[in-house]
């Protein structure tokens, strides 16, 4: 019993960390997009 709940535990844990890269991903992806979109209108285009 003690094994599955272990086994159940790192299933759960493995899948919130693979979850966690990709919002950090997203969020890096967005920060990128805003910075972009500040150059162009300090440019003026």
């Amino acid at each position: 019993m003690i094994r599955l709940l272990a086994a159940i535990a790192l299933i759960a844990s493995t899948l919130s960390v693979s979850a966690c890269t990709n919002t950090v991903r997203g969020v890096g992806r967005d920060v990128q997009n805003n910075g972009q979109a500040t150059k162009k209108a300090v440019r003026g285009y």
